[in-house]
């Protein structure tokens, strides 16, 4: 009993002791607390004089100095900031931190060139072991370029050409310092060239203009001279290519290694299919010749070879006026390739491709129809598939007037292929036929749940026709300008070009000064580029491009008339003046990558001719 007592009174008498010591402490750090808040104020002047009576506290010292530093030099006491600086550096065991933060008292003092000495003799002396911890603190404070020549130095310490090789290729695309980032990553892919990846994704982070991709491709082109059997290199350079929307010339480079490789094609038909989505029907032509030609008993045969009339149906569709004579032979082609491997699940796809030949071209729509039918019915056929011939089978019975079919196709994919980018599409071809008809107040409730959409294109599109509708009919109670023009657009779909383009002439002397006068004049360019007359389809989108009231469509305008002049009328002069009007006047526009691809070419930019 008495030893508990005895040991009670003990335990009392060491917190009594303690106490004053715990409530000296707990003040110390509520004057710490007080002084932060008062240079968090500004008041800098009583939190200096706080701190200064703290830094002296041992215990402290680490929490106050850097507060107590930065305190100092808002209050341009640069003297006392050196002196608390240099006494640190003596009383610190590790006084690199302590001397980085010298430099920066010089450098805010004014003194650049006690700073730069000082820095200089600090890297200069760094042992290998301290580079990293330097280098760090550097670019912590923003010294990037002392970063820099920390890491450089530690090289030379290491004597290795490679190493810190990834610290500089991160810094360096932190500051988009390309000549060296270009010169580092080719470095790294000399000594490993599994990290190819890793070398795209720095490069992208940090090549931003065709400055930068010019010095690049110029590196590579050396290095691929020097040594073509670096498969390293020759990616790099195809990737370069992809990156500037140059799918030629990464083609180009694509079948060279090939040949060298014999790789069976796959970068090719890669390349192919990456022309094709980009509307590049001369590579993806010339990729799919390659591979039909190359590999005839290698596993892309077939597919190659329906990309093949594939690609030269969409260019042949793009070409205007469209020649029916292509597009006869293009019908031949397809009926070849199904003599060849059969009428089965492999070749279906080409029944669709012949269906719409058949329909918008040939007006030969029963036979269009029966193509899509005997599709759709095709034993295990893919459901994606079959879904997409029924569009298009919708598609047809517009085309012949029959709206009530069309719709009832287009709901059952979108009741069969919900939340799909298939179902999506169906959704919006209903919401367009809506559209047509002048509901327009339905048209705009699907276009709702369509902006939604998960996939861009789709979202994009029904976002525009949602404008449309809106910015035309939302100012004015009648919305019967609207209901003629999308009953005009309804014919542009049904291939009555002429019948559109009277109707078009009709509306601008009916609704002179309309919110949609530059929609029909954009309208009856599109009719008179399709029927080949290019001089109108020209005098059309001037008139857009010449009106400074109208915005919306003046890039769309002006793209149209470089991509008319330069393809159709073979003017380079001309198309170049206005894909450079276009890069000047509208920079954020959608077509800026292609009109500048576009300018190269035709200024002769190509480094690999």
């Amino acid at each position: 009993m008495w030893t508990r007592i005895f040991s009670s009174l003990l335990l009392s008498l060491v917190l009594l002791l303690l106490a004053p010591a715990n409530l000296a402490a707990q003040s110390k750090q509520q004057e710490v607390e007080l002084a932060r808040e008062y240079l968090s104020k500004g008041d800098l002047e009583k939190a200096e004089n706080l701190f200064a009576k703290l830094i002296d506290d041992q215990r402290l010292f680490h929490v106050v100095y850097p507060d107590y530093l930065k305190t100092l030099l808002a209050q341009r006491n640069y003297k006392e900031a050196e002196k608390l600086v240099k006494k640190t550096m003596k009383r610190s065991a590790n006084s690199l931190a302590y001397a980085v933060d010298l430099g920066i008292v010089y450098q805010e003092s004014g003194d650049k060139a006690a700073a730069e000495k000082h820095y200089d003799k600090l890297i200069g002396n760094l042992s290998q072991g301290e580079v990293i911890a330097v280098a760090s603190i550097f670019m912590q404070h923003g010294l990037f370029d002392y970063a820099e020549k920390t890491y450089l130095r530690g090289r030379e310490l290491s004597k290795n050409p490679m190493e810190y090789n990834r610290q500089l290729i991160a810094l360096y695309t932190h500051r988009q310092k390309n000549e060296p980032l270009i010169q580092e990553a080719l470095q790294l892919l000399q000594e490993n060239e599994q990290e190819l990846g890793y070398v795209q994704n720095m490069l992208q982070n940090s090549l931003r203009d065709d400055k930068g991709f010019d010095l690049l491709e110029k590196e590579l082109l050396t290095k691929v001279q020097l040594e073509p059997d670096k498969l390293s290199y020759n990616e790099l350079l195809i990737w370069l290519y992809i990156q500037r929307k140059d799918f030629y010339s990464a083609l180009l480079q694509a079948r060279s290694v090939d040949k060298r490789t014999r790789s069976g094609g796959t970068r090719v038909m890669e390349l192919g299919t990456i022309s094709a989505e980009n509307k590049d029907y001369e590579g993806a032509i010339e990729a799919y010749e390659y591979m039909v030609k190359e590999y005839p008993d290698g596993p892309y045969y077939f597919m190659a070879r329906q990309r093949l009339i594939n690609a030269r149906e969409e260019q042949v569709e793009n070409t205007f006026p469209v020649d029916l004579g292509k597009i006869r032979s293009l019908i031949t082609e397809y009926e070849a390739l199904l003599t060849e491997v059969g009428r089965n699940t492999n070749s279906v796809e080409v029944l669709p491709h012949m269906a719409s030949l058949y329909a918008l071209h040939l007006d030969e729509k029963d036979k269009a129809i029966a193509l899509l039918q005997e599709a759709i019915a095709m034993p295990r056929a893919n459901p994606n598939l079959v879904a997409e011939c029924k569009l298009t089978l919708g598609d047809i019975y517009l085309l012949k007037g029959e709206p009530w079919e069309a719709t009832l196709l287009y709901s059952q994919v979108e009741k069969s292929h919900k939340e799909t980018s298939i179902g999506h599409e169906a959704k919006l071809r209903n919401a367009r036929l809506n559209y047509y008809k002048g509901d327009f107040e339905l048209a705009q409730a699907h276009l709702d749940i369509l902006k939604l959409a998960t996939s861009r294109e789709i979202a994009n599109d029904a976002m525009e026709l949602s404008l449309l509708i809106t910015d035309n009919t939302g100012l004015d109670t009648s919305t019967v300008a609207m209901e003629e023009y999308a009953a005009i657009e309804l014919l542009v779909f049904q291939n009555k070009l002429e019948e559109a383009n009277t109707r078009l002439d009709a509306m601008l002397e009916k609704f002179r000064g309309h919110s949609l006068t530059d929609e029909i004049y954009f309208q009856k360019a599109n009719l008179y580029e399709r029927m080949g007359n290019f001089e109108q389809a020209l005098a059309n989108l001037d008139k857009i491009v010449s009106n400074p009231q109208i915005d919306i469509l003046s890039d769309d305008a002006l793209y149209r008339m470089a991509f008319i002049y330069e393809e159709n009328l073979k003017d380079s002069e001309k198309a170049m003046q206005l894909y450079n009007d276009l890069l000047v006047k509208h920079q954020g526009s959608i077509y800026v990558a292609e009109a500048r691809k576009r300018f190269r070419n035709l200024r002769g930019d190509n480094l690999t001719q």
